[in-house]
């Protein structure tokens, strides 16, 4: 057995070589969830999924590397830009002439699933016996939606119409709802458990009123600059330009990136007059970093938190569905009035939970440390099955 390789052999492993190795590696999973998908109609997204947990199984059971991440500091930037492309091109669904016919239904649907599903989760957990902190802070988080595995499973299914247009605005207006409530209950919690409210509310006008000022910012320059290099669409250059200064932007300051995002696309959607469409080559570019975000949201997961708090674990999947069922249902009794009509069962379809809901509990876990390994293990688990579940579901409400 070789010891030591032979000095004249030029083998490196370093840490940016394994990552460019690894990132080949991910990439090259997602031939694979193709395959598997066409053949067993099982969502890519989900499969994605199961390849990232596979490796945090590799990675924290039989490597013992709890702590280590899969490519170290490269994965944060890579599902932030994930997140920030998903969220733009959401926003570009935002357009003035089709939120007159179909925005006030967005609104309608939105605000009684979540208005229903918070509820039902915080009272429901109340009723349990759990603290009022762990009921209201899970209530919160429980609002958040994945848009990006609600959005990716809209285009799966290459389905048209009202509903997955519905669908997608929903998810574009979902996580602003989903911060907004999360920054009220902390600044709740706060004034009641005798904490600073103040700054918590000062923190939540901040990251919403910041991410707004931020999207305009970038997105008023650019609705006027984008195409105009070339006759007709805009260039990639301009699409990967503009999703880097939102990331970037987002971060330095500390406002949500998903909801900059959304303004910006929004803004470029209905005062780019100057070009045929949005800013659609941000779509050519996505998937792969789609790819990186599903499989490396499901290797960062801690699989020795996400045993704990079984019981309480249950009761947060099956409250929050209950009010996504619930929600959902109410809300298409409002549609029929309006002479809508909508699937009973359209809640199911804004079950899939993922990033935003993880920064939310890590930011409850800062605000509440007493409270770390109850709430965090609780949403660690639940965004696994919800990412897992939710893209079969949006697919068996759109058929």
């Amino acid at each position: 057995m070789i010891e030591q390789l032979p000095e004249w052999l030029p083998i490196t492993t370093s840490q940016a070589t394994m990552n460019v190795i690894l990132l080949g590696v991910i990439l090259s999973a997602s031939i694979f969830a193709d395959t598997v998908a066409r053949r067993t109609r099982v969502p890519r997204i989900s499969i994605l999924m199961l390849v990232g947990i596979a490796i945090a199984v590799i990675q924290q059971i039989l490597l013992e590397q709890r702590e280590g991440e899969l490519l170290g500091g490269l994965s944060e930037p890579l599902i932030q830009l994930a997140l920030v492309m998903v969220a733009f091109v959401l926003g570009s669904e935002l357009k003035i002439d089709r939120l007159r016919r179909t925005g006030p239904l967005i609104l309608v649907v939105s605000l009684f699933v979540i208005v229903g599903g918070g509820l039902l989760v915080g009272a429901g957990l109340l009723v349990l016996g759990y603290p009022l902190v762990v009921a209201v802070s899970l209530a919160a988080i429980s609002v958040a939606t994945d848009p990006a595995a609600v959005s990716e499973s809209v285009r799966e299914t290459r389905k048209t119409g009202l509903l997955p247009k519905l669908l997608l605005g929903i998810v574009a207006i979902d996580d602003g709802w989903g911060i907004l409530v999360f920054g009220l209950s902390m600044a709740t919690l706060g004034w009641v458990i005798g904490s600073d409210a103040e700054l918590a509310l000062l923190h939540a006008i901040w990251e919403l009123g910041g991410a707004i000022l931020l999207g305009a910012a970038i997105g008023l320059p650019a609705a006027w600059l984008t195409g105009r290099l070339r006759p007709g669409e805009p260039t990639q250059i301009e699409a990967i330009a503009l999703i880097l200064l939102l990331a970037g932007f987002s971060s330095s300051l500390g406002v949500s990136a998903l909801l900059a995002s959304m303004v910006a696309g929004s803004l470029v959607a209905n005062l780019s007059h100057h070009h045929t469409r949005s800013f659609r080559e941000i779509e050519h570019i996505e998937w792969p970093f789609l790819v990186f975000f599903f499989v490396l949201s499901g290797a960062s997961v801690n699989l020795y938190q996400a045993t704990d708090a079984v019981l309480l674990t249950l009761a947060y999947i099956t409250l929050r569905l209950g009010g996504r069922i619930l929600g959902g249902y109410l809300s298409t009794l409002v549609a029929d009035r309006r002479g809508d009509k909508l699937p009973r069962d359209i809640g199911l379809a804004l079950t899939p939970q993922a990033g935003v809901a993880i920064g939310m509990a890590l930011l409850a876990a800062e605000r509440f440390p007493e409270l770390r390994d109850t709430i965090l293990p609780v949403v660690v688990a639940s965004t696994i099955i919800f990412e897992l579940v939710g893209p079969v579901l949006v697919r068996r409400v759109l058929r």
